[in-house]
């Protein structure tokens, strides 16, 4: 037994018959279109994540910017009082 109850022999004459019916150049530019979705479906994914994991880089940047000029106008205001 094969996949799903289908043996290796059926598989190979199921095979057969799709190369009878749309021939192997067809078959070959079937399998090169479907290669280059996939690559660039991949693309489109990795390029996604690491334009997230940048648009996070750049938020966590610039809460420590907003952090730092928060503490540095407290330590400004502290000085004036003591003053």
């Amino acid at each position: 037994m094969g996949i799903g109850g289908i043996s290796i022999w059926q598989l190979l004459i199921i095979l057969a018959i799709v190369i009878m019916i749309f021939g192997t150049k067809k078959l070959k530019s079937l399998g090169s279109d479907l290669g280059s979705a996939v690559k660039g479906f991949r693309q489109s994914v990795t390029d996604k994540t690491e334009g997230k994991e940048a648009e996070e880089t750049a938020q966590a940047s610039e809460e420590s910017t907003v952090q730092q000029n928060e503490s540095t106008e407290t330590q400004q205001t502290e000085a004036k009082e003591k003053v």
